[in-house]
């Protein structure tokens, strides 16, 4: 039962008693009386006297009665009693203490001493109120912060001055596998058994510190918290000293956590930023960073620093063909060769695409970047296994040092780049070394790939024709088509410079779109013109194995209106090997829609036969090499004569590119082949200036051609 420290009862069966006991109260308190023992009972149910003023002698239910009564109804009675009593009786006394009473009020009443009496106990249960109501306060307190403590991911362990463990929360039992009850009165450091990851030496705790020096003490980097179970994590913690009001050391307090999995998550973020998710590989940026740290060592130890770029050669070909999959695979492939080919101590990169980037540091003698980059071509001896195939791979490489070629990492990698490209003009499958001659090249080249974009965007191609002759009469038959760029001051540029870009930025099949458009609309005017005329479109081996090509083509003449019969494709031997299955199914498609196809420089590929009779093939057009070769060469005329043989017999058309001279023409003719094209007929004209020739009937040409 709660009290309520505004009442006190008053219980005396004479009125005279309850009277004056009232008139001593008045102003003190608030009082309830009766001078009924069983009205009693109801009263103190009802108003919870914080003092109760109780006669020993009543008829019917005396004190004593009355209140072990209450004492027994009431497990949680907490009023105090006092009793009144005329007797100076130790019995009654003893009796009355041994209840639980706290004072006696003897009658007849003493005014001065009862006011006294009631006054100071009604304030003593104020006091002990107050201090029970405190008392209440700080255990809610202690609760919510045990609770708080318990239930942080932190953990927290407290000690006394000595460095005794006090108190450990349930993180810091869980972490260092002890329980507060096996932990108490345990050194810090036998708990907390601390080392350095780096030194591999045992740490000190840090609380030793902190109270020594009188101010928190904060974790180094890599400590390492081994528990009693031999699990090890890794921790920072902040420990401070606990310090009275007036500075004197009390105890500590250590905060730590368990920061293993943020430092491996830090660490896998920063591979992540810092790697190639591939390949595994340091990125661009990383290996930025590790050329400015290599040239910075090179200046105080007076050595070389070599940056190689390495690029797979035909990439973009095999990738298209057999997929991306494919294509990571193969570039997975070559990183794994390259680092088996160099010392871990260098740095290989994957910068993107089919490019690598080796970084090779301290360089006293060139000779052994020569043998790395000879190594590292040894890549077609490890080819590559796909589905039980072998495919055989190689890779061009560009070199440029510092500090003889460069003096900083942007310029060290551009010119790498650029011996790279060189080493591609020349054949691939090499090494190069960087020099002033390749960054005009470079630069020339970013140049001449703007301009074929440029031309490509405006639809800007120039096409020329080059007539195709029958030999014996100077009748014109046909006409190659030949592509030209024209730059901003009107200049003609030729496809030796620009078609190896369109084929490495993939623009190829975009500038192979375009001109085949043109030339079916211009030879489509010439039907409109009665002046039908057939004309040949080379196209590269990228367009030509793409699956959508052959509708491709039939949209064109469709668009156009220009019969198929009047279109032939030109295609190189090495555009029907590189995909013999899909070349085979091109022609078949491009041969049922009605186009021919011509096989062009026919004996520089594969010079395989087998091949003629794979594919479909309306014409075999003879290099311009034999015939160069032919008038003072025997083999070469017996090559020649060869193919036309063959193609008698396969009973395909043949053409003689290359034709020069009246002796080459009169040879030629003399080995059986009837049609041709040459600089002795014309060489490659404009539009408008092929018009002319056209219209003319080529009559010029035909004397020479008699004349033979």
């Amino acid at each position: 039962m709660l009290v309520s420290q505004d009442y006190v009862l008053i219980v005396d069966d004479q009125l005279s008693t309850v009277t004056a006991i009232e008139a001593c109260l008045k102003g003190v308190c608030r009082v309830v009386s009766t001078t009924s023992p069983f009205n009693a009972l109801r009263l103190i149910q009802q108003y919870a006297p914080a003092l109760i003023i109780l006669d020993v002698e009543m008829p019917q239910l005396n004190g004593f009665e009355l209140f072990e009564k209450l004492l027994a109804s009431q497990h949680d009675f907490s009023s105090k009693v006092i009793f009144i009593t005329s007797h100076c009786d130790a019995v009654v006394e003893k009796r009355a203490l041994s209840l639980g009473a706290i004072d006696f009020i003897h009658k007849p009443i003493n005014h001065e001493l009862c006011k006294l009496r009631i006054t100071n106990h009604l304030q003593s249960i104020k006091r002990q109120s107050a201090l029970s109501a405190a008392h209440d306060r700080l255990v809610q307190e202690k609760n919510r912060l045990t609770v708080t403590l318990e239930s942080i991911a932190d953990a927290v362990i407290t000690t006394d001055e000595g460095l005794q463990i006090s108190y450990m929360n349930a993180s810091a039992q869980r972490l260092t596998g002890w329980q507060l009850q096996q932990a108490a009165g345990e050194h810090i450091d036998t708990v907390m058994r601390l080392s350095d990851i780096s030194a591999g030496t045992t740490a000190p705790s840090p609380l030793t510190a902190a109270l020594e020096q009188k101010r928190t003490v904060l974790s180094d980097l890599n400590i390492q918290l081994n528990n009693r179970y031999g699990d090890a994590y890794q921790v920072e913690y902040s420990a401070s000293p606990v310090l009275t009001g007036d500075g004197v050391i009390a105890g500590g307090v250590v905060v730590f956590r368990d920061v293993t999995d943020a430092v491996r998550m830090a660490s896998q973020m920063t591979h992540i930023t810092n790697h190639d998710p591939l390949t595994g590989l340091p990125n661009r940026v990383l290996f930025h960073e590790r050329i400015c740290q290599a040239m910075t060592n090179a200046g105080y130890t007076d050595s070389l620093v070599a940056v190689l770029i390495i690029d797979i050669d035909n990439f973009k070909t095999v990738n298209e063909l057999l997929g991306h999959a494919v294509g990571d695979s193969i570039i997975n492939h070559v990183a794994r060769h390259i680092e088996s080919a160099i010392s871990s101590k260098y740095t290989l990169s994957h910068i993107g695409g089919d490019e690598f980037a080796l970084l090779i540091d301290n360089v006293a003698n060139i000779s052994r970047v020569n043998v790395l980059a000879a190594n590292i071509l040894k890549t077609k001896e490890s080819p590559f296994i796909l589905n039980g195939e072998k495919h055989h791979l190689s890779l061009s490489i560009g070199i440029s040092v510092f500090p003889t070629d460069a003096g900083c990492p942007e310029d060290l990698m551009r010119n790498a780049d650029a011996a790279m490209y060189k080493v591609k003009t020349q054949g691939k499958n090499n090494f190069g070394y960087y020099s002033e001659r390749l960054l005009d090249e470079l630069k020339d080249r970013v140049e001449m790939e703007k301009l074929l974009r440029q031309s490509l965007h405006s639809d800007n191609l120039v096409l020329h024709y080059q007539p195709k002759v029958e030999l014996k009469t100077g009748r014109i038959t046909g006409a190659e088509v030949l592509v030209r760029l024209q730059d901003k001051r009107g200049n003609l540029i030729f496809p030796d410079r620009f078609i190896s870009i369109a084929e490495e930025t993939s623009l190829i099949i975009k500038l192979g779109q375009q001109v085949l458009r043109k030339a079916c609309t211009y030879a489509a005017e010439c039907m409109q013109l009665q002046r039908p005329l057939k004309i040949a479109v080379n196209i590269d081996a990228q367009h030509f194995t793409q699956a959508d090509f052959p509708n491709f083509v039939a949209g064109i003449l469709k668009e156009t209106g220009l019969p198929p019969a009047y279109l032939e494709l030109e295609v190189t031997e090495t555009a029907l090997m590189n995909d013999v299955n899909a070349a085979r199914c091109a022609i078949e498609k491009l041969s049922e829609i009605g186009v021919s196809i011509a096989l062009d420089d026919f004996g520089t590929g594969y010079s395989s036969l087998s091949y003629l009779r794979t594919f479909d093939l309306d014409v075999l057009k003879i290099d311009r090499s034999f015939l160069k070769d032919a008038t003072d060469n025997a083999q070469a005329r017996h090559i020649i004569k060869a193919i036309v043989s063959l193609a008698e017999m396969l009973g395909l058309a043949l053409v003689c590119e290359g034709i020069e001279t009246e002796r080459q023409l009169g040879l030629i003719l003399d080995l059986g082949c009837c049609e041709g094209q040459g600089y002795l007929f014309s060489q490659p004209a404009s539009k408008s200036n092929f018009d002319m020739l056209f219209c003319d009937g080529f009559a010029h040409l035909c004397q020479s051609c008699e004349a033979s």
